[in-house]
């Protein structure tokens, strides 16, 4: 397995392709709601917390749970998403906020750990990498602000 992460250039959007949905289905609902909120968790700790509203306890709540919503949508699972926001259209929800390169380098790099730790857990490296490069690739399309 390798969690590397892809130099991504503003404006250019790869073609990107959805999780594996053998990730989901190993790691269930329950699991893979922990491991976007522990993502927040370290989000909320780290250099580029300031996108988020990490201090209003309610509006941080919401943006893990809009995470989670779209995340697992995204891996197969239940339109969550869809069902409470609508179409994701996530380069559009993201354009107010000034997502540079490093700062999605930093995004991701928080996810790696959580990924790894799912090695021990059982969950196939086979799924966990293609859940890995839906994010690395995905995460592309966000950045608006040259670094």
């Amino acid at each position: 397995m390798k969690l590397t992460i892809t130099d991504g250039q503003i404006g250019v959007r790869p073609l990107v392709t959805k999780p594996h949905p053998g990730f989901l289905h190993e790691v269930g609902e329950e699991k893979f709601k922990k491991l976007v909120y522990a993502h927040y968790d370290l989000i909320e700790k780290s250099d580029i917390a300031f996108l988020f509203p990490v201090f209003d306890e309610d509006d941080f709540a919401e943006a893990k749970q809009h995470a989670f919503d779209f995340l697992i949508q995204i891996c197969g699972g239940p339109r969550y998403f869809e069902t409470s926001r609508g179409e994701p259209q996530m380069v559009g929800r993201h354009a107010p906020f000034r997502i540079d390169e490093e700062g999605r380098k930093t995004w991701l790099g928080l996810y790696a750990p959580l990924l790894e730790a799912l090695v021990d857990e059982g969950i196939t490296e086979e799924y966990i990498q293609s859940f890995w490069d839906y994010l690395d690739i995905f995460s592309m399309w966000l950045v608006n602000t040259k670094s």
